[in-house]
């Protein structure tokens, strides 16, 4: 599935509003939560949020964080 959006002035921000389709292949309706994250492509990605994936993605960042020295002497 291919979408061309345009970004729209909602309030103070700028959005995007996803259509019926989009929406329906998410599994998501108003008031849902998404993640947007980065692949490794460079490319984002809009998923529903899910709990597990969530408290994952946090435990992840908080050892990227402690360890961020050790990491960037592997990645040498």
């Amino acid at each position: 599935m291919v979408l061309q959006l345009k970004l729209r002035k909602i309030g103070n921000s700028v959005g995007i509003v996803l259509p019926k389709e989009a929406l329906a292949h998410l599994k998501a309706g108003e008031g849902d939560t998404v993640l947007l994250t980065e692949g490794n492509d460079g490319s984002l990605r809009i998923n529903t949020d899910k709990p597990e994936v969530s408290h994952q993605m946090q435990i992840a960042q908080e050892l990227m964080q402690r360890y961020r020295n050790t990491l960037r002497e592997l990645a040498k």
